[in-house]
């Protein structure tokens, strides 16, 4: 483990920097590649018509988008507000810089938008959130679904963040101690978020219907489907599910 300044001492450029710098030490692009790919197809992205218009934000190196490609999906795009990260990122897809609070697409325009692990980085909740969500809403055909990964506190995730806490730990394992250093540097939004698990689920549930809910291994694994006032447009059974 490295030596590492304060996030106190730190401008907000230079934590996002840090920030990227420990994301792209937790974990090699073959294996986010591999873990997205694992996690689409929990979801059940193998029965998505290949040709569907698929929008990732929060989209970082793209490698998701890598994983869209290996399952044969060609409609594929990617948003994030790095263009850092974006400029990682050397597959066939466009990817634009830009704020998944304000969608760049027309309305009704995409069938599938995807979210792995950028909505705990919002910094105003209940405000953002439903200003990602509302966004999403308004791109999506009307039997658009939306596909939302992200932290959640589980016994295992607080059983990670104690072992974390650990300086011998961090110091022998360097995925742990990037994983710590992210939390770290993001432990405002990040607490935030796994404080209000209720208050995420309205807002996801005000606009979508749920197709699919995985909660475990410190993981929301959502599948939404596009409402129509209180109609849900998709057909998709509201049933929830945990391993």
């Amino acid at each position: 483990m490295s030596e590492l300044r304060p996030v106190s001492e730190l401008t907000e450029d230079e934590r996002w920097m840090e920030w990227e710098k420990a994301y792209c030490r937790f974990e090699t692009p073959e294996e986010e590649v591999r873990k997205f790919l694992k996690r689409l197809q929990h979801l059940g992205a193998q029965a998505w018509p290949l040709e569907s218009r698929i929008v990732e934000i929060f989209c970082g190196r793209g490698n998701g988008m890598v994983a869209l490609e290996r399952m044969g999906f060609t409609g594929v795009e990617g948003l994030d507000l790095s263009a850092r990260l974006l400029d990682q990122y050397s597959g066939p897809f466009p990817c634009r810089t830009g704020d998944a609070r304000s969608l760049p697409y027309p309305d009704a325009s995409r069938d599938i938008v995807i979210v792995q692990g950028g909505l705990h980085h919002l910094e105003v909740l209940p405000d953002d959130m439903d200003r990602v969500v509302d966004e999403v809403w308004r791109v999506l055909h009307t039997d658009g679904r939306f596909v939302v990964v992200e932290p959640w506190r589980t016994p295992f995730l607080n059983l990670v963040h104690g072992i974390g806490g650990i300086g011998l730990a961090r110091w022998a394992w360097d995925k742990l101690d990037a994983l710590e250093r992210m939390t770290e540097l993001e432990r405002v939004t990040y607490d935030q978020w796994l404080r209000q698990p209720d208050l995420i689920l309205e807002s996801l549930n005000r606009r979508f219907g749920v197709e699919k809910r995985i909660i475990g291994w410190g993981k929301l694994k959502w599948v939404g489907c596009k409402k129509v006032g209180s109609t849900t447009l998709s057909g998709c059974d509201t049933t929830s599910r945990r391993p």
